[in-house]
């Protein structure tokens, strides 16, 4: 299964990759990501794609690259869609070391794979993200979903308190452990999800590491921002009301001190 572990036995990394109506890109991308873990990536490495209520010939195809390419992609499906719910249902019934996902458009340069994930196999941090807005990143995308994604992570750490700089880069990795305790408080199941999971993470105190990543806004992108855009505010706003009640209780998984929501903007955590 791709290069043998340097440091031990079983799969060290799994990267999920959820589609949904992706059949005309799908084989192509997917042999693109082999051919770089193959090649260039030095752990055990397992491909899941996961179909979340494709109506095309999505399934047809994750189920053909499964069988061209035993021991190192396997396909599931589920029958409702939802980014956060494919992303949930693959990497609790995961047994790696390591849990990642990348979006199949493939925007994210492949040679970030390993720096996000290196952190979490040695124990340094527990989730890892790329990210779009950090120092050293290049990105090329339109003017308009520049201004969207800095507007969205400027209006999280404004309500929310949060340290990490680019919450929806569909680039991230966690430990399983780490996984396996966050996921259950987790209530998103679409787009939302990956913000949810990072505030959730750094609230109970897990290590957050990001990696500055070269990015290319897919052409393919069939995103309706509208619509992500008003479910999101509605999840900030569970989140920061579930926060402020009590309703949502967050366990100490680490020894970083959560940050307090009545803080005071651009003051340093008490």
């Amino acid at each position: 299964m791709g290069h043998p572990s340097p440091l031990a036995g079983g799969t060290q990394v799994e990267i999920v990759v959820p589609v949904r109506n992706e059949e005309r890109e799908l084989t192509d991308h997917v042999t693109r990501l082999l051919g770089y873990l193959e090649s260039s990536f030095p752990c055990s490495w397992l491909v899941t794609v996961a179909d979340n209520g494709s109506t095309d010939a999505t399934w047809t195809r994750a189920q053909d690259l499964a069988a061209a390419h035993p021991g190192e992609v396997r396909a599931v499906h589920l029958d409702l869609p939802g980014r956060g719910r494919a992303l949930h249902a693959a990497w609790l019934a995961s047994d790696a070391d390591v849990v990642a996902y990348m979006d199949v458009d493939l925007s994210t340069d492949l040679r970030a794979l390993f720096p996000l994930v290196a952190p979490l196999l040695s124990g340094h941090s527990d989730v890892a993200i790329g990210s779009r807005l950090a120092r050293g990143a290049r990105v090329a995308r339109g003017l308009k979903r520049e201004i969207i994604s800095r507007g969205y992570n400027l209006l999280l750490r404004m309500i929310l308190r949060v340290r990490f700089s680019d919450a929806q880069c569909g680039f991230k990795a966690v430990r399983s452990d780490a996984a396996r305790a966050l996921l259950p408080l987790v209530a998103d199941r679409s787009w939302f999800f990956d913000t949810e999971l990072l505030v959730l993470a750094e609230r109970s105190g897990l290590r957050i590491h990001e990696v500055p990543v070269d990015w290319t806004d897919s052409a393919d992108s069939r995103v309706n921002i509208l619509a992500t855009a008003l479910a999101d505010l509605r999840g900030i706003w569970r989140l920061r009301w579930g926060l402020l009640t009590g309703s949502l209780r967050v366990p100490a998984l680490g020894a970083a001190r959560p940050v307090l929501l009545d803080e005071t903007i651009g003051g340093s955590a008490r």
